[in-house]
């Protein structure tokens, strides 16, 4: 059992991952947006953060920047995206590891990497631990 932050705009969406990830045994924060997402994350850390990269008033890749660096994630980032241009948002992430998946996803493929994260398997390349001056209060 992970806990596991789910940072979504579209409420259907958001519903179905968290409900998915329940189902496997997860708990489960809910975010509608990149703020809320980040201050829930930095309030309680996660093991795993599932983030939209577009979303009001904090996109994905901000959020993901502005709490990967501070200890708040601590097994993995999971990225979904309908943007064309998913392959450059994995080029940015990929020293942090993080899993680029494209929309529309399988949720049994976004629960493969779930599980794979959880359970200290990396799904890319491991997260580089950010310089000990960088890091919060998490």
């Amino acid at each position: 059992m992970s806990r596991i932050l789910v940072a979504e705009d579209d409420p259907h969406i958001l519903r179905l991952i968290s409900m998915w990830l329940q189902r496997e045994g997860h708990v489960v924060f809910e975010a509608r947006n990149g703020l809320a997402a980040r201050d829930l994350v930095r309030a309680e850390p996660v093991d795993i953060l599932v983030s939209d990269i577009n979303m009001p008033g904090m996109d994905g890749l901000a959020l993901i920047e502005s709490v990967i660096g501070e200890g708040c994630v601590r097994r993995g980032v999971i990225v979904l995206t309908n943007r064309w241009d998913h392959a450059e948002i994995r080029d940015r992430l990929a020293d942090w590891g993080v899993t680029v998946l494209p929309k529309p996803f399988s949720p049994s493929r976004l629960s493969e990497v779930v599980e794979s994260l959880a359970a200290g398997r990396p799904t890319t390349a491991r997260m580089a631990p950010p310089p000990v001056s960088e890091r919060g209060a998490c």
